[in-house]
């Protein structure tokens, strides 16, 4: 397979390295902290890259994108990933809610939700998961019953992310019932702001902002919030899981921070251990591996032809990388204060910098193998589509 990009993936990384160092706050760790000044500063990012056509680079030029290769929106996902993603919650919008829209919404809801998507101004917040239908999504109990010529929705989602700060919400409910529960399910697209919506944070060590209930009463929607055909929701949420799971681009941060260690540690990297020193050589070669992994799925979307299996390979591969690779930038991180008497031999800025990222990437990767499906899941997925393969 030939993943060489194409020729403008180096200069279009290079000009996203530059944006970052020159527009975002230095030492920056993500949008969600207790600081608003992060969330501000991704907020401006985002309409920054907007104004160059970098936020949606993929999209067609009359959505607001560029018409870049699919392989040039990869390069913008790893970098912002990599840099503790300064686009804050717009990969929803982006990698899933925008591409979704344009391939089942009407020209309405094409001209209504994907203009401001693209600009970098609004922010999707997903209503799927419930307190007992989280893996196994298709028992969801938030219900749409017809009134009128609309329909009230009633229920309770959780884990709902960035749905504090969200103004429209990708939302799963229950229209009708079949003989598999799998069917009967409709995609909305429903305003955060309409009347009957509450949302109740859930404290966590993520901070702020990521871990939601959100509990719906009577919420009118009508036809015009249906996305794709009533009952046939499944199928766009299968469509969406795909994307979602291969849009992030985990790999790329965990390559950052293992590569980071030995110029921040200087010389006390022949401190670190030669056990620890090999578990974080192996931990380099499972970034290649989960990379290309995640770049044959890139080849399949662009092929039209991805499939539940390919993304949960994948999904396998980065989780557990994120994880392992935390375990292992955790110990490392040991290495990284100023040993006594030598404190000019060390960049204590970069050092402290350094185990904060390590830190924020060893919180936010335990739930890694949870989050978008569990690896259970994953696993069940892929051993269906091998054995449905031989």
């Amino acid at each position: 397979m030939d993943f060489t990009m194409g020729g403008e993936a180096p200069e279009l990384r290079r000009e996203l390295r530059r944006l970052v160092q020159d527009h975002v706050p230095e030492h920056f760790l993500g949008a969600f902290t207790d600081d608003p000044a992060d969330l501000e500063a991704a907020q401006a990012f985002c309409r920054l890259l907007a104004e160059r056509g970098l936020l949606c680079a993929a999209w067609p030029e009359e959505f607001g994108g560029r018409g870049a290769t699919i392989w040039e929106q990869t390069v913008v996902r790893e970098e912002m990933w990599a840099h503790h993603e300064p686009r804050g919650a717009q990969y929803m919008g982006v990698n899933w809610v925008g591409p979704t829209i344009m391939r089942h919404g009407t020209a309405r809801q094409r001209d209504e939700h994907l203009p401001p998507i693209a600009r970098g101004e609004v922010i999707w917040c997903q209503g799927f998961s419930e307190p007992e239908a989280g893996s196994d999504l298709a028992s969801l109990r938030t219900a749409a019953r017809r009134d009128g010529d609309g329909w009230l929705v009633s229920g309770q989602k959780i884990w709902t992310s960035y749905a504090t700060m969200a103004q429209w919400c990708f939302l799963l409910a229950r229209t009708s019932t079949g003989e598999r529960k799998q069917q009967g399910l409709t995609v909305f697209l429903v305003p955060m702001s309409a009347p009957g919506i509450e949302v109740r944070p859930i404290r966590s060590m993520l901070g702020p902002h990521h871990l939601n209930e959100v509990f719906f009463d009577d919420v009118r929607v009508t036809e015009a919030d249906v996305l794709g055909e009533v009952d046939d929701g499944w199928s766009v949420v299968q469509e969406v899981l795909s994307y979602e799971r291969v849009g992030i681009a985990r790999y790329a941060r965990c390559e950052r921070l293992l590569q980071a260690a030995p110029s921040v540690l200087g010389d006390r990297w022949d401190d670190v251990p030669v056990e620890l020193r090999a578990r974080w050589a192996r931990m380099l070669t499972h970034c290649r591996r989960a990379r290309l992994l995640a770049y044959r799925v890139v080849s399949l979307q662009e092929d039209g032809t991805v499939r539940p299996g390919d993304a949960a390979a994948y999904r396998i591969a980065v989780t557990t990388l994120d994880q392992g690779s935390a375990e292992v930038l955790t110990e490392i991180a040991v290495y990284a204060t100023p040993p006594d008497g030598r404190a000019e031999e060390f960049d204590n800025a970069t050092a402290l910098w350094f185990r904060r990222a390590v830190e924020d990437h060893w919180r936010y990767s335990q739930a890694a193998t949870v989050a978008s499906g569990s690896i259970e899941m994953q696993r069940i997925l892929l051993a269906r589509a091998l054995l449905a393969a031989s």
